[in-house]
């Protein structure tokens, strides 16, 4: 498959996200980046308390209570943040095509809050975190990636 002209290209993982836009044509894309951000997203154990609660249990000790993996919580939000993005994105006919990449994890969480206009606009779903290649190597990995699709 070839990537459609004027087609937007998300490429993001928990914490980063990037938004190409193909000016080229079909046969010969030029992806271009028309929005990124980025969050600062530390691990759990810097982000939360030091240790999880305990209660008391049926018998005679404590049970330790799950600590919030914070980390997690917050690119679930990032995930929303994005998707939420691309619907008012959707709603201003911005773009009429789209394609996802991202690891397959976060694919998993954008899904999840993907509005139905936002849906109807995708061509292709790509599970893979090209978030950290630079942009030569990025696009090059994107045209391979549609090609074999």
């Amino acid at each position: 498959m070839n990537i459609p002209h004027n087609a937007w290209i998300v490429v993001l993982d928990g914490e980063k996200f990037l938004l190409l836009e193909n000016y080229g044509d079909p046969d010969l894309p030029d992806l271009r980046i028309i929005s990124h951000d980025e969050i600062e997203n530390p691990a759990t154990s810097e982000q939360g308390t030091e240790r999880p609660g305990r209660l008391p249990d049926n018998g005679h000790g404590m049970s330790a209570v799950e600590q919030t993996d914070w980390h997690q919580l917050e690119q679930a939000d990032f995930a929303a943040d994005i998707a939420d993005r691309l619907k008012h994105w959707a709603f201003d006919n911005r773009y009429e095509k789209l394609i996802v990449i991202a690891e397959p994890q976060t694919l998993g969480r954008l899904r999840k809050q993907l509005h139905g206009e936002v849906e109807a606009r995708i061509i292709a779903e790509i599970d893979k975190d090209l978030t950290g290649l630079p942009m030569d190597k990025l696009e090059a990995a994107v045209k391979r990636d549609m090609k074999s699709l």
